[in-house]
């Protein structure tokens, strides 16, 4: 009797655990069983790792083979298993010293010509290998550099499982030459990407790496106003609500966005890689992800599509591809109200969990949200002279849409105007560029980074109420104007709490200790949209030139 184990990870959503993969060989009638709670993806392995191994090489056993999965009670799908599965069937029949692999983990698909095929979620993968104490790590090549980017780990890369059965026995490690593709795309790729992911899915747009023009706030026509609130949202971390009629430039505004953000940290970048490595939407060649993603979906996207959700364990959904980054809703009246109201759980505590029959699984959701509305369902409703058609019970139905306790915990409300002859035709002076602004938004995020050393919170907005009344006290008076528009009703609690958030994002952007009664003014004017006339003509940020 032969026996010998390997080990692999299981994902749940975008967290791993440990599967040590046994193989058992007893005297019989020849058989594979694998047991373990696989599905179907899985039980189809037997067939790939017989042809894969006979096809190395190598002699199949010809004996009762049982392939266990342990823990049993844990869900597994995919084929990422393949490659420990067959290792551990070497190993028990003394093809491979089984004491050699008992502490490996191994992930990658196996072709019937024994070629090792890339995987999706490698890297949240080795991330939980790692946590639970393994050094050592075979990945398909293609994806060795995104295993390697999890510190305190030996990655292997192998093309083929004749390459590592070499390695396992100390045999000269054969050449194994690419396939010649003659300018075709190639199919090992196949299984690191879904089909139809593109522009608004979740890096294209924002990240720039298309290789094309990167927005730039520079081609923003005016709008004094909404790139002052795209300042504030972006500094920290507040969600923006741009109204305006079509064609006045909330679209363009949205997409420049991202690159006013400051770049992800380490942590950051391996948390938004993980996520989009399991979405299969990690580009090859790219195994990290350093720039803030960007997500906009369509307004037909149904509310598993944004928070999660398909068959058997739920896939990320539009708010985790924008964790770290920006989830733009065009046109977000036309979303329906289940959907919209699907992000309010998300939007506070910034992970969602969703359940499943199969599962519960519990995915990042730390996104900056813009929506972007047009004022009726004609678009012209606050343009004179326009012809708006739309009776009111019509214009109040669709502005109903965007319900009270989503728009409660929308920190900023613009409305974007037309845009002025003098201002499109550059009479009326060109806006500052992204570099520009991004500066001053890094500025202000160190300042309240250093503010907020050694709490839980990281920028303004997740900052509790609370702790901002009791903690860090503002400048005496300065909350006069809001207190007011609290007793009259303009504001509620949650409001109030809101508008000293983003008046100390516009403190820590004009360089202040602690926000004045101007900075109040500014955040009251984009939280309630009542001019009040804190927005300067320059576009200034709470009157700092």
């Amino acid at each position: 009797m032969g026996f010998a184990r390997a080990c692999s990870v299981a994902l749940v959503g975008v967290e791993g655990v440990v599967v040590e993969v046994q193989a058992d060989l007893e005297p019989g009638v020849a058989a594979f069983a694998l047991v373990g709670l696989p599905d179907k993806s899985l039980v189809e392995s037997r067939d790939r790792v017989r042809a894969a191994v006979v096809n190395s090489g190598a002699e199949w056993p010809q004996k009762k083979l049982t392939v266990g999965l342990s823990p049993a009670s844990v869900p597994k799908s995919g084929s990422g298993f393949d490659l420990a599965v067959a290792i551990a069937v070497l190993g028990a029949a003394e093809r491979i010293d089984a004491r050699a692999i008992a502490d490996l983990v191994l992930i990658g698909e196996l072709g019937l010509d024994g070629r090792v095929r890339p995987v999706r979620g490698v890297l949240p993968a080795v991330l939980a290998a790692a946590e639970a104490g393994y050094r050592q790590v075979v990945v398909p090549e293609q994806t060795a550099g995104e295993a390697s980017l999890v510190p305190g780990v030996s990655v292997l890369g192998v093309r083929s499982l004749r390459q590592l059965i070499a390695v396992l026995t100390g045999e000269p490690v054969p050449d194994e030459p690419p396939q010649v593709l003659d300018g075709r795309p190639d199919p090992i790729l196949a299984g690191l990407l879904v089909p139809g992911t593109g522009v608004g899915t979740g890096l294209a747009s924002g990240s720039g790496r298309s290789g094309g023009h990167r927005p730039d706030l520079a081609d923003v026509a005016g709008q004094t106003a909404p790139r002052t609130a795209l300042e504030v949202a972006a500094a920290g971390g507040h969600h923006l609500l741009l109204q305006g009629p079509p064609g006045a430039g909330k679209t363009m505004l949205a997409e420049r966005l991202p690159g006013v953000l400051p770049p992800l940290t380490r942590q950051e970048s391996l948390e938004v890689t993980a996520v989009h490595s399991v979405a299969g939407m990690l580009p090859p060649g790219q195994p990290l992800v350093d720039t803030p993603p960007y997500c906009a979906p369509h307004h037909s996207a149904t509310m598993q599509s944004l928070v999660g959700g398909g068959n058997g364990l739920p896939r990320p959904g539009a708010v985790s591809l924008a964790h770290r980054g920006v989830l733009f809703l065009d046109e977000a009246p036309e979303f329906s109200g289940r959907a919209l109201d699907s992000l309010r759980q998300p939007l506070e505590s910034g992970h969602v969990v969703v359940a499943r029959s199969a599962g519960v699984v519990r995915l990042p959701a730390r996104f900056l949200m813009i929506l972007a509305a047009n004022p009726c369902p004609c678009g012209r409703h606050t343009l004179h002279g326009a012809g708006c058609d739309c009776p009111p019970s019509v214009i109040r139905r669709y502005q109903a849409r965007l319900s009270g306790p989503l728009l409660d915990r929308v920190d900023l409300r613009v409305q974007v105007q037309p845009v002025h002859r003098a201002d499109l035709l550059g009479q009326g002076g060109r806006g500052e560029s992204t570099a520009v602004v991004a500066a001053r938004v890094r500025a202000a995020r160190e300042r309240s980074a250093a503010r907020l050393d050694g709490t839980p919170w990281s920028v303004n907005s997740e900052v509790p109420g609370h702790e901002l009344r009791t903690r860090w006290a503002v400048a005496p008076g300065a909350l006069a104007a809001a207190e007011r528009d609290l007793e009259r009703g303009l504001l509620t609690v949650r409001g109030l709490d809101r508008v000293l958030r983003v008046a100390w994002t516009v403190a820590d952007l004009a360089g202040r200790d602690r926000p004045q009664a101007r900075d109040v003014d500014l955040a009251l004017e984009l939280r309630t949209g009542i001019a009040r006339g804190a927005v300067g003509a320059a576009g200034t940020v709470g009157g700092r030139p």
